[in-house]
């Protein structure tokens, strides 16, 4: 048996029944009005007393940026939405029509209603993202893949409810029928599945985060992680354009992540001094002195000329040949006061390693590395102090009669053509 109508019941009733036409025209407008004035009713509760409570609740609450969020993810709108189609869903039995009409406009509404309440719910998410991105810990930790996959999971349940209320069916029947497609789903969203474990690991491992630097040559990506979701990350590179790049990618391959040299609060200068190996010799008595006026050389100098003259004694008469001597040199005085002056230096790490190496020689000169660490990370002072101290090692080379290699140029050559031939052998 069909169920009456509410408008039926009503009739049933003798009091009720006087106040109502027995035209069915007039019923229908009736039952028109009745839901327009349920309509009108609900959607002014919702949007003005309910709403207004929730804001005026969540600001005396602390919570002015979740009231602000929720507005503008339109979290309330979509409520106010909701609730009037959903208030007619429920009494769409004030329409004298047929129960299979009745229950189809039901649905119609009742689905309508839905799709709102879950914008809604979703808005929710959004204004939890945008709140959290806001506070420290988003530096740390970013949790928009996991809401993004909870919104997809969202938008999965709404849609699998809808066209159970459309067709009239239980939910579990489609979903035993998803169970058949569910190699074609894992295709589908394979992408999706590979992002979610790799946004997981990183996240739990420590990764990556928001504003770390990172290279990734083959990805064409090098400057700040701007933003982590749940498919991909966003990095802005130094000449202000952004890579996108995706996040299971950043899980299955290598990339430098510049973080830990922020943290360890050194970042290392490492560069070579191409000496011209032409202008490397033994330094005779008179350099010596000379150069024992520099304040970095004077315990340098006296310790070395006190091993050296120890060493030459226990040679006997063989020191009588210059061969058989040992005696200083300017390339490794040179590298003696590089590293007094790095160590002397205010704005260098000297707890971190600290050494002026000479390198194996080559058709470009001889080299020498600096290798050390600079106590400021940001870019443009640790390029200043990189500037300063290799200033001021390349103006202190002619002191040790040392002169730095630099391939000859088409002048060079052109100029030593017209001197004649005999210039390029005396050069």
């Amino acid at each position: 048996m069909e169920q009456p109508t509410l408008l039926a019941q009503w009739l049933a009733n003798e009091r009720i029944a006087a106040y109502i036409p027995e035209s069915l025209w007039a019923q229908i407008a009736v039952g028109l009005l009745g839901l327009a004035l349920l309509m009108l009713l609900a959607g002014w509760l919702t949007s003005s007393v309910v709403t207004t409570i929730a804001r005026r609740t969540l600001v005396a609450m602390g919570h002015q940026d979740w009231s602000v969020s929720l507005s503008r993810r339109r979290v309330f709108r979509s409520i106010s939405y909701a609730a009037p189609l959903l208030v007619v869903a429920g009494n769409i039995g004030l329409l004298p029509i047929e129960e299979k009409y009745l229950s189809f406009i039901a649905r119609m509404f009742l689905s309508v209603g839905l799709v709102f309440v879950f914008m809604a719910v979703s808005g929710a998410l959004s204004a939890w993202q945008d709140v959290y991105a806001s506070s420290t810990r988003a530096q740390t930790r970013s949790i928009k893949g996991y809401l993004e996959i909870g919104k997809i999971v969202l938008w999965a349940i709404c849609l699998i409810s809808i066209v159970s209320i459309l067709i009239d069916r239980s939910p579990l029947l489609m979903l035993s029928g998803l169970g058949a497609l569910s190699a074609v789903l894992l295709l589908v969203f394979k992408d999706t599945l590979l992002s979610l474990v790799a946004s997981t690991q990183m996240t739990h491992n420590d990764m990556l985060r928001i504003g770390d630097w990172i290279e990734m040559p083959q990805a064409g990506a090098d400057g700040f992680v701007i933003d982590i979701a749940l498919h991909t990350v966003k990095v802005q590179n130094w000449d202000k354009t952004v890579t996108t790049v995706p996040t299971y990618k950043l899980f299955a391959e290598s990339y430098r992540n510049w973080r830990y040299m922020f943290e360890s609060g050194g970042r290392r200068i490492k560069r070579t001094l191409r000496v011209d190996a032409s202008t490397i010799r033994f330094l005779d008595e008179d350099e010596i002195i000379a150069l024992g006026r520099f304040a970095l050389l004077k315990d340098y100098l006296a310790g070395k000329q006190h091993e050296l003259e120890e060493s030459n004694l226990a040679l006997g008469d063989l020191a009588t040949i210059q061969g058989n001597r040992r005696r200083l040199t300017n390339i490794g005085t040179f590298r003696a006061y590089a590293l007094a002056y790095l160590r002397q230096h205010r704005e260098l790490r000297q707890d971190m390693l600290m050494i002026v190496r000479m390198m194996e020689p080559d058709s470009q000169g001889v080299p020498v590395e600096v290798y050390c660490f600079s106590d400021k990370t940001a870019w443009v002072e640790y390029e200043r102090i990189q500037g300063d101290i290799f200033d001021h090692l390349l103006s202190i080379l002619p002191e040790m009669s040392l002169r730095l290699y630099q391939a000859p140029s088409g002048t060079d050559l052109a100029l030593a053509w017209r001197k004649g031939p005999n210039s390029l052998d005396a050069n």
